[in-house]
This record gives C-alpha cells, structure tokens and sequence, in this order.
C-alpha cells in the first residue's frame, strides 16, 4: 500500500515502523533509514547562519524581528509563526504571522525572479497572537488567532486590499487551515489539550463571509471511519465549540494542517503525532507517533506546522526538539531535514515553499535570545525533489 493511501513512519535506528497506529516490524515496503540519514543525506556542521543541512543546500537570514528588512525601510515583526508563498509575475511573496499578543498580525516580504527583495510591507494589524493559518486558492492568507475565541483574518498577501474578519468560520483557539478545492472546504484545528478538527463549508466556494462550521465525528481509537456534524453555535459562546457535540472526536494539541490528494495531515502537539484523514474513504489513522517508537530515538518531537511538496514529502517543523525540520517521505522514511544550533529556548515556524519549489522559508520564531524579540526567518536553496 503506498504512503498516498496510508502514511507510514519508518523509525531512524530501529526495524519498527509505525503504520496506522500499529507496529509493523520487519516489512520489506517500509525499511528504515539509518540514524542520521534521509533521501538528503546526514546534516553537515552548522553553517555562518548555525543551520545544519545536508550536502547541496545553503541558508540566508531574510528578516531578523525589530530589524529592517535588507533593501528596505520596512522593521520586521515580533514572534514570527506561520506563512505561506504565492506567485507574484516572474517573483513571489512570502507571508508570516506574528505570535504576540496584543499586536498580532503578519507581515509579507517580496522577492523577484531572482530570489532578490523587493519589498516588505503589513498585511494584518491589531489582532491577538496570530499563530498558523493556511493559504486560499485565490490567493488569500488566512491568518488564526490563537487565542480563547479567536478568530479567523482572510489577508491580502499583496497589502492593497484590508483584512477581513470571518466570523462564520468560528470562535475558539484557532491553530491552522487547510483549503481543499474538491470538496470545498476549509480544514481547521483547534490549540487545546481537549481540541477538536474542523471544517468550514462556504455557501459559496471562494466567500468565507457565509457557511457552515462542522467538526469531525469518530470514536476513541487511534484509527477508524469518521463522519462530519454541524456545530450549533460557531460563536462558541457561553458553550466552546469543542463541547458542543458530544460524539465529536478530542485531538490533544491541534498545530499544523496541510491537504494534499484528497488527504488531509495535521499534528498534535499533547501527544507527539501527525494523523492523516483519508477523504475519498473517510476514515482516519495516525501517520506518525513517537510513543510507538521502540528502537533508537524518535526522529520527530514537539510536531507543529506541516507542509508538503509535489514529491509527496512532507516537512514537519519542531516546537523545540532538538530544532529540526523532518522530513516524511513516500517511502516512509522519517529524518532530520535541517537543524538550528543554539535556539534551545525557541521553535521553527512557518515552513513554505517557493511557488517553483527550489526555496524553503521558516523562522526560528525566538532565535538565539529566547524571546519573541529574538525572532529570525531564513531562506533555504537546493535541489529539493521534484
């Protein structure tokens, strides 16, 4: 059965891999990879930027919090989290989130064909700590408060338009989103110990101003069929959305979501996992779970946002860790894909890919200092697979 249909996590060091929640040991389709390896390669020393990465790739420091942005007059945000990229003519933009609170916000940085930059500029301002959020197909950036009954800001990565604020799409501890054009939704978690997984149906495809807020209905168990229910009241007030239908099913820690192929992935942070909806067959497993890890040291800890590529890889940033950026391959291999040296006090955030793939953004979101003044947000280029 290929990832596509299943995910499963090999473990770095060990003959055990993690398949849908169970232990498959010994299964020819699914070897793993030795410590420190991937289809990159082991990660050399730390760079003039202190990234570690494998042979063929190098870093830059795009923007540094409470700094100007090289080229530009314009001073870089606090607490940098989640972004995303869109095209822009021959260029592209790179958007990110600001995680303070009050403040908030996201700021765009733009580049042209080069990779050079062109510009930077505010796209959403005085909101509460903006953690993840998730790119439109129309080329919005859908900004998530996370904080108790927060919101969901629909932003204009080019800055000419106003942000909006979408009600409809709920009130509570919003983490990330996750569009799916097929059948036309919105993904969302939800950053509480008891959270739950949503989805947001527009009336229209395209206009978040209206539609209807549902949340995934399944049992208990790590894997299974699911179903959707309407949430009665998406205000979320005086009863929080997560407690409004009883069957729904409790994520420890939503953070990351990202669709792909008719399959949806998104972590949890309480429990060190990455799930995967399959949509075409409704039902749900885990991908990844360090718990089940019974050889060697797990590769992946303190899951939080994801992102994919056209290769099927999927990247996973770490909340602390060891600092890493893994990488979950088709053939189920789970490895460090870059690492930063001494930003024990801090987190990677933000992982995006160029429109043409070649380049990957991410920010340390307190760098070296251990706080949100600290922040700093890097450029990755090489020969990403295709």
């Amino acid at each position: 059965m290929e990832r596509r249909d299943l995910l499963r996590a090999a473990v770095l060091g060990g003959s055990t891999a993690v398949f849908g929640g169970t232990l498959w040991r010994g299964a020819a389709h699914a070897a793993p990879a030795q410590p420190g390896t991937g289809p990159y390669g082991p990660l050399g020393s730390p760079d003039a930027n202190g990234v570690r990465l494998p042979s063929g790739f190098t870093s830059r420091v795009i923007a540094r919090s409470g700094q100007t942005v090289a080229g530009t007059s314009y001073t870089w945000h606090n607490a940098p989290d989640g972004g995303a990229c869109y095209a822009d003519g021959a260029g592209w933009i790179y958007v990110s989130n600001s995680e303070i609170n009050p403040g908030g916000g996201a700021s765009a940085v733009k580049f042209s064909s080069t990779g050079a930059i062109t510009g930077a500029y505010r796209v959403l301002s005085d909101t509460r700590q903006n953690c993840a959020g998730g790119r439109t197909p129309w080329n919005t950036w859908l900004s998530c408060e996370e904080v108790s009954l927060g919101y969901v800001y629909e932003t204009d990565p080019w800055g000419t338009k106003a942000a909006v604020r979408r009600d409809a799409m709920g009130r509570f501890k919003h983490e990330a989103a996750a569009a799916d054009p097929v059948r036309k939704v919105v993904y969302l978690t939800e950053d509480e110990s008891n959270g739950r997984f949503y989805r947001f149906v527009p009336t229209t495809w395209g206009d978040l101003s209206s539609g209807t807020l549902q949340v995934m209905v399944a049992g208990s168990a790590t894997s299974g069929s699911f179903t959707w229910a309407n949430v009665p009241d998406p205000d979320g007030s005086p009863t929080a959305t997560r407690s409004q239908v009883p069957a729904s099913k409790s994520f420890n820690g939503g953070e990351g979501c990202y669709y792909a192929d008719d399959k949806v992935w998104f972590t949890t942070k309480g429990d060190n996992r990455v799930w995967q909806l399959d949509l075409t067959s409704h039902t749900y497993a885990l991908a990844y779970d360090d718990s089940l890890v019974t050889s060697g040291t797990a590769p992946l800890t303190g899951v939080d946002n994801i992102t994919g590529t056209s290769s099927g890889d999927l990247f996973v940033a770490e909340d602390g860790g060891t600092m890493d950026i893994c990488v979950i391959t088709p053939d189920d291999v789970v490895a460090p894909f870059l690492r930063i040296d001494g930003h024990s006090g801090s987190e990677i955030t933000g992982p995006a890919f160029s429109p043409d793939g070649r380049r990957l953004y991410f920010s340390s979101q307190r760098g070296t200092m251990g706080s949100s003044s600290g922040g700093i947000t890097y450029e990755v280029t090489g020969p990403f697979r295709s």
